[in-house]
């Protein structure tokens, strides 16, 4: 049962290894501003207790909507700065999904987990449903970490992560298009006030960032895995990416990396093991056009199946400035 149960809607929860997903479908024929606005406080509390919630037929057309909707339910919007991926502006704070060839999974996330600037709850809203296939399905962080190895998890929790990047122009993301900025004077403040340390050859910008594995949920209480080491990790990458891109850069130079938190390397299998958690726990649920789902970051990643056809996926990310997060 629901804490907060939802006024005038069928709900229904789905369950896969530790991984929960709302599914709430309004009632047909009413006034769906209205409806969200009435049952604010149920959405909040459905993501504190589950994580993830799928809000079926949500009645948004404009794409403006979905940031006033988003600012309505889980706090302020965030401009999507000190990027890893590409996304683009559709209007104000509202973005395209990552911008990856769709015969390409994006593997399991928490967004922007290698930043001090992580979102608190992350919105999409289903613009166009693929022809097939697209979907963004969700994984217990939780449930990930009570899954993981001990000793591996107590690793990661004493040493956090280390995450090294190389900007250039043609190898992944420029600094200009990661840092939203073109003033060399600029990123470097934003780095220093953000605890990343930069290094310059010309127009080549390295970075490392130091960043916990582990986090503690500020209104649940709960200890979650969050961390992007699995994503950044060179061998996350296929094995003839991995070794071309070797051969061009070097382990000093590749658009990113992942380390312990004092340097010393993740190894390939650990990479596996991390990999492997999130497949088993992992619960995708088909894109209807109209659906919106709303996920709290640190307790539930993210991720992208492969697709056939058009498809239309935007997105949103707030922050909840009171919890001091």
């Amino acid at each position: 049962m629901m804490k907060t149960p939802f006024t005038d809607a069928d709900t229904e929860i789905l369950e896969h290894h530790g991984t929960r997903l709302v599914r709430v479908r309004p009632s047909a024929g009413g006034d769906h501003r209205a409806w969200f606005a009435v049952n604010r406080e149920a959405l909040r509390s459905a993501m504190y207790e589950h994580a993830a919630v799928m809000v079926e037929e949500s009645g948004i057309v404009q794409h403006a909507e979905l940031a006033e909707l988003a600012e309505e339910i889980g706090g302020r919007t965030l401009e999507y700065n000190e990027r890893s991926t590409p996304r683009s502006r559709v209007t104000g704070k509202v973005y395209t999904s990552t911008e990856y060839p769709q015969d390409q999974s994006i593997p399991q996330h928490n967004e922007s987990a290698y930043s001090e600037n992580w979102p608190h709850n992350v919105f999409f809203f289903c613009a166009l449903a693929a022809r097939s296939g697209g979907e963004t399905p969700v994984a217990d962080s939780t449930a990930v970490l009570g899954r993981l190895p001990g000793d591996l998890v107590r690793r990661f929790e004493e040493k956090g992560v280390l995450y090294t990047r190389t900007y250039r122009t043609g190898m992944g993301l420029s600094w200009q298009e990661g840092f939203q900025s073109d003033d060399k004077g600029h990123v470097e403040s934003y780095c220093a006030d953000h605890g990343i340390e930069t290094d310059w050859d010309g127009d080549v910008l390295r970075t490392r960032q130091r960043r916990p594995a582990v986090a503690t949920h500020p209104v649940t209480g709960q200890k979650v895995w969050f961390n992007q080491a699995h994503l950044f990790h060179v061998h996350a990458l296929p094995e003839a990416v991995r070794e071309g891109l070797l051969e061009i850069c070097g382990e000093d130079g590749l658009p990113r990396n992942a380390y312990y938190g004092d340097g010393t390397p993740i190894t390939a299998d650990e990479i596996a093991t991390v990999l492997g958690v999130y497949d088993e726990t992992t619960l995708a649920h088909p894109w209807r056009t109209g659906d919106l789902l709303m996920i709290d970051n640190l307790l539930t990643s993210h991720g992208r199946r492969p697709f056939t056809g058009d498809r239309k996926v935007l997105v949103a990310m707030t922050t909840r400035e009171a919890d001091g997060a």
